[in-house]
């Protein structure tokens, strides 16, 4: 349980984690050895499949016109990067907030 606590709080301060996960996750910490735990877990864990980005995804987005714009003179170096996570096995992004999440989920199957 500790171990949890601790990948949800790594997650949630995360530059990276949006307000939605971030919610979800302070949530859980809030119910967490409650009786509405189960609840929170559930939430916590659908919020993470919406917001979690899959590799292909960062693939795509760092790649296109988009990307070039949100990332600017990173684009380039971020989609190489992600093509690396992919190519040694990432199914995730591995900013730290998808990494927590990948990481909380993980954890609470």
């Amino acid at each position: 349980m500790n171990e949890v606590i601790e990948k949800v709080q790594e997650m949630i301060s995360a530059p990276s984690c949006c307000a939605e996960l971030k919610a979800a996750g302070q949530a859980y910490l809030d119910a967490a050895g409650t009786e509405k735990e189960e609840d929170a877990k559930a939430a916590l864990l659908a919020e993470i499949q919406q917001d979690i980005m899959p590799i292909d995804g960062l693939i795509g987005f760092a790649g296109s016109e988009m990307g070039t714009k949100v990332f600017g003179e990173q684009a380039a170096a971020i989609l190489q990067h992600a093509k690396d996570v992919k190519a040694n096995g990432g199914i995730y992004c591995d900013c730290p907030a998808c990494a927590g999440a990948a990481a909380v989920m993980e954890l609470l199957k």
